[in-house]
């Protein structure tokens, strides 16, 4: 298996190099140069699997001969032992063909831990084979970067730097981060929002000479292929335990980077039937200004009760506007140039294919509130805010009430107690009891100006072989 670049002017890719490269030195995200494809007798093969043994059937065409088959097995059974159900990513139905699909059952209570267990273990397992160490440089709105240090923490080979904007977390995603002892973990509060953290890890990939060529740095952030490969497999999960292959599912996802949905649009690809994907948004509505009129323009950041999903530059769109172009790398390169300007549009055919598959919502504080409620109303069951925004979004935009609707549970509701209690809902969420002394742990994190060059000399200073 093959990887290349958005852009079309960095070199192919084995998947080693792509795990550890993150971001193309052209700018590009790197994709597969072609998509494994099952059939449905196939897909129909793997009723009744563990998590981690479909995961091995759906990812290893991927990973290919980079990793022994016996190894990359082994890997995802530790990866998905720490998960606090059976199911990995159990399903909780709300109403009649609508569900919940819970995938914040990992240890940092998020969906990204799906991901990020894995890849710190394939991070550890090519680097101890190359004798290599790294640094890596993550971005995060609250559930990357504690999904990234409990997955990572173990890793001999590397030092964890992650950037978070400056008391624009929720506290539990905080504390998450702060609290976990290390001498490889650093957690880094830049005085501004997502956007500008995200920027400096752009930024900072493109130009490694901050640490004098003695290491380099790998990504976290869901521009590493590897974090998107591994989310792929819940929708196959999702799919077989409602009636799939041999009926259609439609998804809707919280997202504001675009990582979790562009999994779903690979599934898809790779033969599962689905039939519709809703792109769910707040207030930060880029994606959906898009989707709905195709214009793609960034407005001012705002902060919302979602905080996960405060972005306005939705980095993995870049992968979808890839293959909207026919894969031509020049004409996304000359398209993002020009977005960074001004508003884009793409040509009116293109659009269109898109909305052959996906929708798209934006819902604010308010309905994120009220649908919080309504739901603990109707089932007792406790949304958090993002996950409130699937489920409204899911309502507001779905096709077929005949075809299964999944949303994608993104996060526990502990997690954003402040947003459960202004929905009115009057029960208090609770932490699990691997985290019930969160709030008496000591936090280590250092505040920094949103500036780069403080930032760098920041990193360049406290990695271990400095």
């Amino acid at each position: 298996m093959r990887y290349i670049s958005t852009r079309g002017e960095a070199p192919a890719l084995g998947f080693e190099d792509v795990l550890l490269t993150g971001l193309a030195t052209d700018g590009g995200l790197y994709v597969p140069e072609s998509l494994p494809h099952f059939s449905l007798e196939e897909i129909r093969s793997w009723r009744g699997l563990s998590y981690s043994e479909l995961a091995f059937n759906v990812m290893h065409p991927f990973v290919d001969d980079a990793i022994p088959a016996d190894d990359f097995r082994k890997m995802l059974d530790e990866t998905y032992s720490v998960f606090s159900h059976k199911a990995v990513a159990p399903l909780v139905q709300l109403d009649s063909n609508e569900w919940v699909m819970e995938l914040f059952r990992g240890p940092t209570l998020a969906f990204k831990d799906f991901a990020l267990q894995l890849l710190g273990r394939l991070l550890d397992y090519v680097l101890e084979k190359r004798k290599q160490h790294v640094v890596i440089m993550g971005a995060t709105s609250g559930d990357t970067g504690s999904a990234a240090i409990e997955g990572c923490r173990r890793c001999e080979h590397v030092d964890i730097f992650i950037l978070h904007p400056y008391e624009r977390v929720s506290e539990v995603q905080r504390r998450q981060m702060t609290t976990v002892k290390g001498d490889n973990i650093h957690n880094i509060a830049v005085r501004g929002n997502f956007d500008d953290c995200q920027r400096m890890v752009k930024e900072s990939f493109g130009n490694q000479g901050f640490l004098g060529g003695k290491t380099q740095l790998a990504a976290v952030n869901s521009i590493n292929w590897a974090r998107i490969m591994a989310q792929i497999v819940y929708y196959f999960q999702a799919s077989l335990a409602l009636g799939g292959p041999d009926r259609s599912m439609a998804f809707s996802v919280p997202t504001g980077n675009f990582g979790d949905i562009f999994a779903g649009y690979l599934a898809k690809k790779m033969g599962l039937p689905i039939s519709q994907l809703v792109i769910a948004t707040n207030r930060n509505d880029i994606l959906h200004r898009f989707m709905s009129g195709n214009k793609y323009e960034q407005h001012k950041l705002e902060h919302t009760l979602s905080p996960s999903m405060d972005i306005m530059v939705s980095s993995n769109f870049e992968r979808l506007l890839f293959d909207l172009h026919g894969r031509d790398g020049q004409a996304v390169k000359t398209l993002l140039e020009n977005a960074a300007k001004g508003p884009v549009s793409i040509e009116d055919y293109r659009w269109r294919h898109a909305r052959k598959l996906f929708d798209s919502d934006a819902v604010d504080d308010k309905s994120t509130c009220d649908i919080i409620r309504e739901i603990h109303e109707q089932n007792e069951y406790l949304l958090d805010p993002h996950t409130a925004i699937g489920v409204r979004a899911a309502r507001n935009c779905r096709r077929d009430r005949s075809v299964p609707m999944i949303t994608l549970g993104t996060a526990h509701p502990a997690k954003f107690p402040d947003a459960v209690a202004e929905s009115g809902v009057t029960v208090k969420p609770q932490l699990p009891a691997h985290m019930a002394d969160l709030f008496e742990r000591e936090e280590r994190y250092t505040v920094l100006d949103n500036n780069i060059a403080g930032v760098q000399e920041f990193i360049a200073r406290h990695w271990k072989n400095a």
